[in-house]
């Protein structure tokens, strides 16, 4: 697909057409009429405003624009409504675990007319090659889709870094708005593998997106001093306001990963300035987009939270275009920026009645006017599974160091669903191995290469991940090229890793060498081409199935991937080994 810019251009034609439309001297192609207009530039609520739209720009802004309605004129009625400018989404990730033609009717319905996503996942089974094709899915859909270039920080070596070149690639593209969050650890433990992304994407003049969580004093000062400019880590008013001082700008997360914002909003009483505040979602999981938890529903939340009105919608919008440093084109409703709007009946309530994307009405009344266009990936997106045999039960065998009858182990210790630790644990050995103790709840844990050094794998221990039969594997492993097991048994393991590699990508449960549950993930390996309400669907009975064989986790299959994280403290695994995140070191699995 050829690439397009995400933006129309204002040539001299069409400046001087919005001129004449501004000056009533040629009739809009939309107006909408007796508007209270929530204007995020003053902080004020304009009362029986108009607006002049002129293909997919603003002419004019003003009480009166009677004189710019012609016979081919569409007028929009706003008596009682408030309009405010297209919500912006500065920070989700598209690529798990649908499609972009998928979610844009959710995002539309929310009043969303922006998102920006990263572009990590793909690239280390796909490499820039799959990024293309994940940005080409993003062309002709209902709403504006704009991209961070990955930063690719790994605890895989295989995995880590982007070369320079793909870099630059990225770079020059309008939809490439700058580099993707990189975590400050790897940053300041590896300086040489990613400053010089850094360095490249500042020469473009483009943004660094940061990931903070952890840091505190010199190490975040640090991190910040290398140019990162914004942080969607904070979990609580006093972290937010620290990031807040040192001139980040905020990402306040609520979303499917965490909920942040009713903590982070006990920053208000304090006064200080919030328009370095944005509301971000981090992710909207399919569950969430059918139950309305989008961007519409963080605005109403923060609202609910303490915010004023004008404060939420400029946190979701006008703040966002800001960092991002569109806020020439984005984010308010002024002549010469793109008409994105939404009206919604009643402000505090916040539920879209009628969006508007590029001067074209999108959403009305509770319907899409736009389809989605549903992309076709390569097949090199859809083929990223290459193991290079059928694994078996042996291949799991944890040998333990001879003449032995114990040995001392590390285990990754699950602290909550998401944190973890390392624990040393004595083990007996039976048969020459180390082996799990589900009746214990330690199960064995493995990373399989799928794609960069195929069929290389490391197999460890976990606790208190909750399985009690059976094994569970999936192919999106945060971070890395593996697919990522844990299971009771060693040949439910070998079963749904062989069982991902037929389905070229998924997520599987084994027991007793039976497929019990499975959710087919072909592109990347990451994402499904089902529709939003039968993976919500497939999800919900996928979480049910893991649960009745012990684990209790809210989202087992998040807490599954995210095992082979750089992101989230401490003890993570690859197919190199274990890695503490403290010192990113690879460790193995005995202790000396």
């Amino acid at each position: 697909m050829t690439h397009k810019s995400p933006f129309p251009l204002k040539t001299t034609g069409v400046m001087q057409t919005l001129m004449r439309v501004a000056m009533g001297e040629e009739p809009a192609d939309l107006v909408v009429r007796n508007a209270d207009l929530v204007n995020v530039y003053t902080g004020e609520i304009q009362k029986n405003m108009g607006i002049a739209v002129k293909g997919p720009w603003i002419a004019r802004v003003s009480a009166e624009v009677g004189d710019t309605v012609g016979p081919a004129t569409r007028v929009i009625d706003a008596s009682g409504q408030t309009l405010v400018p297209g919500l912006i989404d500065g920070h989700t990730h598209l690529a798990w675990i649908y499609t972009a033609a998928a979610f844009s009717p959710f995002a539309a319905a929310a009043g969303v007319t922006t998102v920006v996503t990263e572009t990590l996942e793909p690239f280390p089974v796909a490499g820039l090659a799959g990024i293309l094709d994940f940005l080409d899915s993003f062309q002709d859909q209902p709403i504006r889709i704009l991209a961070t270039a990955p930063a690719m920080v790994s605890i895989s070596s295989a995995a880590k870094g982007v070369p320079s070149e793909h870099v630059a690639r990225l770079m020059e593209r309008p939809d490439i708005l700058g580099l993707g969050e990189s975590y400050w650890q790897a940053v300041l433990q590896e300086p040489g593998t990613y400053l010089p992304a850094f360095d490249q994407t500042l020469r473009f003049g483009k943004v660094l997106e940061g990931h903070t969580a952890g840091a505190s004093e010199k190490k975040l000062a640090a991190y910040v001093a290398a140019g990162v400019t914004s942080c969607h880590e904070p979990i609580d008013a006093e972290q937010a306001l620290a990031r807040l001082r040192l001139g980040l700008h905020v990402m306040v997360r609520e979303g499917s990963i965490r909920r942040d914002l009713k903590a982070i909003a006990r920053i208000r009483p304090s006064g200080v300035e919030l328009r370095r505040m944005i509301l971000a979602s981090d992710g909207a999981s399919p569950q969430d987009l059918m139950q309305g938890k989008y961007m519409d529903f963080v605005v109403r939340k923060a609202i609910a939270c303490g915010f004023s009105p004008v404060e939420a919608v400029q946190m979701a919008t006008l703040n966002v275009a800001e960092h991002f440093r569109l806020d020439g084109i984005l984010g308010g409703i002024a002549p010469g920026r793109l008409a994105d709007m939404v009206l919604v009946p009643d402000l505090l309530q916040f539920k879209p009645e009628t969006v508007v994307c590029n001067g074209g009405v999108l959403f009305e009344s509770g319907r899409l006017l736009r389809a989605p266009r549903q992309h076709v990936f390569s097949s090199h997106s859809l083929n990223t599974i290459h193991l290079p045999r059928r694994l078996a039960a042996s291949d799991f065998i944890v040998k333990a160091p001879s003449g032995n009858a114990s040995v001392r182990v590390r285990v990754i210790e699950m602290v909550t669903d998401l944190v973890t630790a390392e624990r040393h644990l004595d083990l007996s050995i039976i048969n020459g191995e180390a082996t799990a103790d589900p009746g214990k709840n330690l199960c064995k844990i493995a990373a399989v290469d799928r794609c960069r050094r195929p069929g290389k794998l490391f197999t460890g221990l976990i606790q208190g991940f909750g399985l009690a039969r059976g094994a569970v594997a999936c192919s999106a492993a945060w971070d890395t090229s593996d697919i990522v097991v844990v299971g009771a048994s060693d040949a439910d393991m070998a079963g749904a890793v062989n069982r991902i590699a037929d389905l070229q990508g998924g997520a599987v449960l084994c027991e007793d060498g039976r497929v019990v549950a499975e959710i087919p993930m072909p592109i990347f390996g990451i994402a499904s081409e089902d529709p939003v309400a039968t993976l919500a669907a497939r999800l919900e009975e996928f979480k049910h199935a893991i649960a009745r064989r012990g684990v209790a986790f809210p989202d087992p299959l998040l807490s599954l991937i995210t095992l082979t994280g750089a992101a989230i403290p401490y003890l993570r695994i690859c197919e190199e080994g274990l890695v503490n995140l403290k010192d990113g070191r690879t460790i193995g699995l005995f202790v000396s």
